[in-house]
């Protein structure tokens, strides 16, 4: 073959630096942004937080949204100005805010708990529970605490102190006797791991004998029979430890004819057992396990204003930042010189970083304005006033793309006076109705919550019935997608919600 040229005119689009952390920086959550401020501040020494005068981090002019919204001044778009005359950094281009905005791109049965009736925790006889010694101790702590002033030998103590080791953190012990003996074992001694798994056993009996009762279980019956047997001798009692010993499957269908049958108790001896079943703690371990995560902070509050609603960024979530002045005048007295070349390009990044968050929140804003103007009866009259709308829609509207709509309707919340919901939340597909309009799959759901929570808990409605009812208000939904709806509430079939 014969070397060539040739001359081919192709376009691409290269995402620069600064770019790729604008996109990245929308799709973080609140948290997620917190960690990344607080890792640049740590790297770069030109970026400072500003407590004192001010966020560098402009929130963009507040606007109320009204009837007549589409006429009034877009906030969103006066907002590029900066706080600090010590950043210059450069306007976002044209052509990189287009492709900034566009983009490119142990099975548990925690049934017991779900039962009919209110479950209180279960403890002593008098319906308490021990507390912890001490705030966020751990069980394991707790359980060591109880062992320290148990007279043991020192055989047995070592015992006791491997299995509360081994217990998880919903207070089971997780491994078997047998491997935890074979583990400690060390050597293929027949009779000496026969011995380690004997006082093993004995130290199962000291554990399960502590608090919280039902400590130490390997199975759910056993947890909850460690319960039962701590509770005063009744005909409820003696019926209960018959459940949960052989009948549990029975009881979480809700089979009451059965546990008659193999029980011998009368409907209302099931009744009684079934609530005390109810006041026992599936996970013992629970009141000890680390705290779940802060509440939701919104990034953007919604309020009442007049006839329409005022929609704000939260200024909680909105970093404070602004370029260090010592270093901006020494680089400025310095400019060009070759030894202030690394703190340059540092001045430099910290402008972009300052930018793009300031541009992230804007984008929030502006989305936020657009959702709330498109669902207003949801605002007004809850989640049955849901419409259906899509991220198309919204993203036309702004001249947005719809990946930057994603990006920006995840993991960012809004505060509404119905609560707080993630962005994404108002979004949802159309269902017909017999008008010829659309019903929002949101409305409809609200629907479904509404229609089982007025049901009759002896005869609870089956996915057919829910249908049914749906047709009777206009809307054409499929059982199946009734189904799908009432799983997504986490709403248990009719037959798991049928009282006893």
């Amino acid at each position: 073959m014969k070397p060539t040229l040739q001359v081919r005119l192709s376009q691409h689009l290269a995402l620069t630096p600064q770019l790729q952390q604008s996109i990245r920086l929308l799709q973080l959550s609140t948290l997620e942004l917190h960690q990344e401020v607080e890792q640049m501040l740590a790297q770069n020494p030109l970026l400072e937080t500003d407590e004192e005068f001010g966020s560098a981090v402009t929130t963009p002019e507040l606007s109320e949204i009204r009837g007549n919204a589409a006429d009034e001044p877009d906030a969103a778009h006066s907002s590029d100005g900066e706080t600090s005359s010590e950043i210059k950094a450069e306007d976002f281009g044209t052509t990189e805010r287009e492709d900034w905005e566009n983009g490119t791109e142990r099975d548990d049965f925690d049934g017991i708990r779900e039962l009919p009736g209110s479950a209180a925790p279960a403890g002593d006889d008098d319906g308490e529970r021990p507390e912890a010694e001490g705030p966020g101790i751990s069980l394991q702590d707790h359980l060591k605490l109880q062992m320290a002033g148990m007279s043991l030998s020192p055989e047995d103590r070592a015992a006791l102190f491997v299995l509360i080791e081994s217990l998880d953190e919903d207070g089971y012990l997780a491994d078997p006797l047998e491997e935890i003996a074979a583990a400690l074992a060390g050597s293929d001694d027949p009779e000496a791991l026969e011995e380690l798994q004997e006082r093993l056993q004995v130290a199962l009996r000291w554990l399960q004998s502590m608090e919280p009762t039902g400590i130490g279980a390997r199975t759910l019956s056993e947890c909850l029979l460690l319960q039962l047997r701590s509770k005063p001798r009744s005909q409820v009692q003696v019926v209960a430890i018959l459940i949960c010993k052989s009948h549990l499957e029975l009881l979480a269908k809700r089979d009451s004819k059965k546990l008659m049958a193999l029980t011998g108790a009368d409907e209302h001896l099931l009744r009684e057992a079934q609530t005390l079943i109810q006041t026992l703690e599936p996970k013992p371990g629970r009141p000890f396990a680390p705290g779940e995560a802060a509440a939701v902070v919104p990034d953007v509050i919604v309020s009442k204003s007049g006839r329409g609603f005022r929609v704000m960024l939260n200024p909680e979530v909105a970093p404070k930042l602004r370029i260090n002045e010592l270093y901006a005048n020494a680089l400025r007295a310095t400019r060009g010189g070759i030894s202030n070349s690394a703190l340059g390009g540092q001045l430099q990044e910290a402008r972009w970083f300052i930018k793009n968050i300031q541009q992230r929140f804007d984008t929030i804003l502006r989305v936020s304005q657009a959702i709330v103007e498109r669902q207003k009866g949801f605002f007004q009259h809850g989640a049955l006033a849901m419409k259906p709308l899509v991220l198309r829609e919204i993203a036309d509207e702004l001249g947005l793309h719809e990946s930057t709509i994603s990006r920006v309707t995840t993991a960012k919340y809004m505060a509404t006076p119905h609560g707080t919901f993630e962005l994404k939340y108002f979004f949802g597909s159309g269902l017909n109705t017999e008008a010829g309009g659309n019903a929002s799959s949101t409305a409809v759901r609200a629907l479904i919550k509404q229609f089982v929570d007025a049901e009759d808990a002896h005869k609870p409605l089956s996915d057919s019935a829910l249908s049914d009812m749906l047709e009777e208000q206009g809307i054409q939904v499929a059982r199946r997608t009734v189904a799908k709806y009432r799983e997504a509430l986490k709403i248990a079939p009719a037959n798991l919600r049928k009282a006893l």
